[in-house]
């Protein structure tokens, strides 16, 4: 437990958690963050809750923040009226390209204090406790097969094997069990979730922007 805590208040206070102007633009970490996870195709504020493991009442109190500053719109969606949709203004892109590069300047005077090996080392080491903590909050749970997720999941595993064989995989030369195989008392179907969301779905944004959700 000490360990944890005291990697907890290296981590906040190298990272500039601490201040209330965080990278020098006037807001604290948490408004940043939430400005990035809008993204430049807007979200659902729910979705956004559920990945930033926010307490709804302050993410609401973030956005009219931002909302009052001119960078974000919160709007109805256009597809249910009852689902609240965040979007960045011309000025919230704006300020997030800028987020965005300070982030990275942030993160190159992070690695220059050190020598390659240690950069190598520190890295390795950041990758390895990404991993664990998304590990420690990941749900896995029994799934009907027909539930969207589970359609979802199925296809990202043939997209996946279509990506790694050099001639491609054709599902339907396969023999995928049936809706009722993956259905108790036959079989079972598990999802993994990450904040409410597939896991292949966290995965794929993880692995290229172009693909984040």
């Amino acid at each position: 437990m000490a360990q944890v805590r005291q990697f907890n208040r290296a981590v906040t206070q190298r990272v500039g958690a601490l201040y209330d102007s965080f990278l020098s633009r006037r807001r604290p970490l948490g408004h940043s963050r939430v400005l990035w996870e809008i993204g430049t195709e807007g979200s659902d504020v729910r979705a956004l809750r559920s990945r930033l493991d926010l307490d709804s009442g302050y993410l609401s109190r973030i956005l009219r923040t931002l909302e009052d500053e001119g960078l974000v719109t919160v709007v109805p969606s256009p597809v249910d009226a009852r689902v609240r949709v965040a979007r960045l203004t011309a000025a919230g892109q704006d300020e997030r390209a800028e987020v965005d590069a300070r982030s990275d300047e942030a993160a190159a005077a992070l690695l220059a204090g050190l020598t390659s090996s240690q950069q190598r080392r520190l890295v390795a080491a950041m990758a390895t406790v990404e991993r664990l903590l998304q590990a420690s909050v990941i749900e896995v749970r029994v799934e009907d097969p027909r539930h969207r997720d589970a359609r979802y999941c199925t296809a990202e595993y043939f997209a996946e094997l279509t990506r790694r064989f050099d001639g491609g995989f054709d599902a339907a030369r396969s023999l995928p069990a049936g809706d009722e195989e993956l259905t108790l008392p036959a079989g079972l179907l598990l999802v993994a979730r990450l904040h409410s969301a597939p896991w292949a779905a966290q995965h794929s944004s993880s692995t290229g922007r172009s693909r984040r959700r």
